[in-house]
């Protein structure tokens, strides 16, 4: 995935990170909120990055409509403004900054530039606008991070073999490690046992760059504090209300930029976190004040301001502080690919998140069903292996948030057919430890593979592939390629079965609606395997005809 290593920095690079970026900080999103005390604790740091890249996301993909072959300059262009429209909370309004810094840089490249310059100059510019942005500039928040992010960007620029991924690797390192430091530098972070929310966003969206031109995914940094480990994420706790103003005010301003120096001042008079960021006639304003008349005439003042919202802080903070509820029991938490394995699991007692590919949960879905089943005990089957992360995060946030309230078990079950299997063996009236050993020990012992059909060509381990062959998939490789969807079946059967077992599984999928290909698998199985048994069930699942275990 990487670029040239001369040349402007390509548009079809640019889409993949976008969509990487929105993706990691859609999972990382209620992690984030948790971590969010500085410096107002109201939980929505998270959120703010979330909807501000993804302002950022909708506006160059609407501007390349498509093509990635578009005008990389009209593109970037576009970027920068959503980022500047789209910009939510100080975090956001930030983020905007750096991301308008980065897109602008790309643009000007030249063709002649290495990549690796013009990429380590681009992080350095969105350093140097984010600090320029805020009124009074405080260390131990996305700014440090940023600006540890742009010095190992330049400095892995100087090599005279380096490569854009060189840089994002580099920066990507720097950064987590400067987050892991951030709780030294700001006491209400280091009170909290935290690390910086916006400084963990800045992580996210750099870790997404650098898997986008390496196919790696980083692993979390933890800073020591102490004797023991500051994990990421840990809920704030205690009484962490600022003293500060009481209200958030935000709009958009149409004005020239001469007006906006006597603007930055005025509103450094009124409040604190004061952010101004944009140019060329078009701002966005956020500050904390007390007086939301006096920051809203002092734009007007300015300019036209438009797109005005007011926050109270003590009803955000309210709103963001866990509610205390009784909890009782043990629940199973399930995610369901189809509305046929949403019945099968709810029949078996779980709560039923939808998912599957193309629409697999967030962190926030799975620790909102955690949360409000009102047990004192979980047990999360994520169902598919791209999920695990996601509500490993959402237990332990669940957990953190309840102040012990809750305690969770996440299941790593990479398959819904192998949930299916864990499913079947919970017992709530076992204790919690070997409730989850035994569903564990069967959903790992459960062999699974499925049948879908190819939609690109590849080349998988069973060789190349043609969008339209079958693929057989035996524990999530590709083992079989042919022409027929039942041919494809039976070889994967049979391969699951050469082991040995008691029990196979058959879902039809969503294209197999009558059921006509899950019905003669059966009868297969039952003909050529006669001792072992074979149950058939209507899971709807979408992009795989069939899904099959053995136990």
């Amino acid at each position: 995935m990487e670029t040239p290593r001369s040349g402007r920095i390509t548009l079809a690079v640019v889409l993949r990170f976008v969509d990487i970026a929105v993706d990691a900080l859609a999972a990382a999103r209620e992690e984030i909120d948790a971590l969010n005390v500085y410096p107002v604790p109201d939980g929505d740091t998270g959120t703010n990055l979330y909807l501000t890249m993804s302002a950022a996301r909708d506006a160059v993909r609407d501007a390349a409509g498509g093509d990635a072959d578009a005008d990389p300059g009209t593109a970037l262009a576009a970027f920068a403004r959503g980022a500047l429209l789209g910009a939510r909370g100080n975090s956001g309004v930030i983020l905007s900054e750096m991301l308008g810094a980065i897109g602008r840089r790309i643009a000007q490249a030249d063709p002649g530039e290495r990549n690796a310059h013009v990429m380590a100059d681009a992080i350095r510019r969105a350093s140097d606008a984010s600090y320029a942005a805020v009124g009074t500039p405080v260390e131990g928040t996305m700014l440090t991070v940023g600006r540890a992010a742009a010095e190992a960007a330049a400095e892995a620029a100087k090599a005279p073999d380096a490569r854009a991924r060189d840089v994002f690797t580099r920066a990507a390192a720097a950064a987590r490690e400067a987050l892991a430091r951030t709780p030294d530098q700001l006491p209400a972070l280091r009170a909290a046992g935290v690390v910086d929310a916006g400084g963990r966003g800045v992580c996210v969206i750099l870790d997404a760059a650098e898997t986008v031109l390496t196919g790696r995914r980083p692993t979390p940094v933890t800073a020591p504090i102490g004797s023991h480990q500051i994990p990421i994420p840990h809920a704030p706790s205690g009484d962490l209300t600022s003293e500060g103003p009481a209200y958030e005010v935000m709009y958009l301003l149409d004005a020239e930029d001469s007006a906006v120096p006597p603007l930055r001042e005025a509103l450094a008079g009124l409040g604190d976190s004061l952010v101004v960021v944009g140019g060329e006639g078009l701002w966005n304003v956020h500050v904390h004040v007390d007086d939301v008349g006096a920051a809203v005439e002092a734009g007007i003042a300015a300019g036209r301001p438009y797109r005005i919202r007011v926050t109270h802080f003590a009803e955000q903070v309210a709103e963001a502080r866990p509610r205390t509820t009784t909890r009782t029991g043990r629940r199973v938490v399930a995610v369901a690919a189809g509305p046929g394995l949403a019945a099968l699991f709810e029949e078996a007692g779980a709560v039923v998140v939808t998912g599957g590919p193309g629409q697999r949960p967030s962190t926030g879905q799975l620790l909102e069903a955690i949360t409000t089943c009102n047990a004192a005990e979980v047990i999360v089957l994520p169902n598919d292996q791209d999920t695990v992360r996601v509500a490993q995060i959402a237990a332990r946030t669940a957990e953190a948030d309840s102040g012990g309230a809750i305690r969770v078990a996440v299941i790593p079950t990479h398959a819904q057919v192998t949930g299916l299997a864990a499913v079947a063996v919970h017992e709530p009236g076992r204790a919690f430890d070997q409730d989850v050993l035994e569903m564990t020990a069967t959903a790992r012992h459960a062999r699974q593979g499925a049948v879908t059909v190819a939609a690109r060509q590849a080349m998988t381990m069973a060789g190349p592939c043609e969008p339209g062959d079958v693929l057989g998939v035996v524990s999530g490789d590709f083992v079989v390629v042919g022409q027929e969807l039942y041919d494809v079946a039976t070889s994967v059967l049979d391969r699951l079965l050469a082991g040995g077992g008691e029990l196979v599984t058959v879902v039809a999928g969503a294209d197999d609606a009558e059921g006509s290909l899950a019905t003669r698998c059966a009868a297969y199985v039952e003909e050529h395997h006669p001792v072992v048994d074979v149950v058939v069930y209507d899971g709807g699942q979408e992009r795989y005809p069939l899904l099959v275990s053995v136990e």
